[in-house]
């Protein structure tokens, strides 16, 4: 197969109007998936009958990733790269591939195809009858550490709780209509969490199960830090939930104080006041401790203020192999 014109394939059809379908693949340090994602996903749309584009997007990858994307975009007419100047995360990279998408619905994948590929059938299917966000909600987790499976349950009662929402099997890996991608480029925020605005954002959706599949090529780039910085930073982005903790805190250390200083009193009368000097030190760290990690998570936020007042572009491209430009 040595070019692949999707143009002349029986297009399914969504009301009047021919469908297109964009698929969406971020990659960072993705060279050995590149070649066999473009294949696997060319072959299984045609076998459908379904008009697609593939848009890999190339978050400063440190290897040969942009190289690999370049020779799928000679080899397959409908895949497309998106280059960025540096690494500015996975969420600048869905961003860039919603706004550079045409088709009249788009599909956020993992490039690793540990995101099976078969259910985009199903979702496209879903969309085809009406539906609009078409979530893929993992069954199992596949092949993880405990510590990295034990980290992801916390994250998501935390996120959970401050949203709203149960995202506790939630992926990136899901379908958006035209409209809602539309509505998602419109929000104003720099900082994006992809998986929970889609929740947040309406519109009729359903659900598709899947199994997380093992990687064929390559390792996991998450790793234990990276994990650390992505849930902080899309929790504070996300919800105000951290300083509403410290609040309930600060309210439990003034009853606490209120009781304390009453028995104090009582044991001043009596006769009985406490000797030495180890319950005020203990009361004394307990309450600066507490007091520098407020005032870090407050300055947290205020550093989140201060990125958006900015209005830096979210993401910088340096190079593209749009075929249309």
């Amino acid at each position: 197969m040595n070019e692949l014109d999707l143009n002349n394939v029986n297009c399914n059809e969504r009301g009047n109007t021919v469908a297109l379908l964009s698929i969406v693949l971020p990659a960072y340090n993705e060279e050995k998936m590149i070649a066999k994602a473009a294949q696997v996903l060319t072959e299984l749309m045609v076998q459908e009958g379904i008009n697609a584009e593939l848009i890999f997007i190339n978050d400063g990858s440190k290897d040969q990733t942009w190289r690999e994307i370049e020779k799928a975009s000679t080899l397959y007419q409908n895949v497309n790269g998106i280059c960025f100047s540096r690494n500015f995360g996975k969420e600048a990279a869905i961003l860039a591939g919603l706004e550079h998408a045409k088709g009249d619905c788009c599909i956020v994948m993992d490039c690793d195809l540990q995101h099976p590929p078969e259910t985009i059938i199903e979702m496209y299917t879903l969309w085809q009858k009406g539906f609009e966000i078409v979530e893929g909600v993992k069954v199992s987790r596949g092949k993880e550490s405990k510590v990295h499976g034990l980290f992801s349950k916390s994250f998501y009662k935390l996120i959970n709780k401050a949203t709203g929402f149960d995202m506790s099997k939630s992926s990136d890996f899901k379908l958006l209509d035209r409209k809602v991608i539309e509505a998602y480029l419109r929000l104003p925020e720099r900082k994006l969490f992809f998986r929970a605005l889609s929740f947040w954002l309406g519109f009729k959706s359903i659900e598709v199960e899947f199994e997380v599949q093992d990687r064929t090529e390559g390792e996991t780039k998450w790793s234990f830090v990276s994990l650390i910085k992505y849930a902080v930073n899309n929790i504070t982005s996300f919800s105000t939930a951290p300083m509403q903790i410290i609040t309930v805190i600060g309210f439990f250390f003034l009853i606490f104080a209120i009781v304390l200083g009453i028995q104090s009193v009582i044991n001043y009368i009596s006769g009985e006041s406490l000797e030495g000097f180890t319950t005020v030190i203990l009361l004394l760290l307990g309450i600066g401790s507490l007091l520098m990690i407020s005032m870090g998570i407050i300055g947290f936020y205020i550093s989140k203020i201060y990125e958006e007042v900015k209005r830096r572009p979210r993401y910088i491209v340096s190079i593209t192999t749009n075929k249309d430009e």
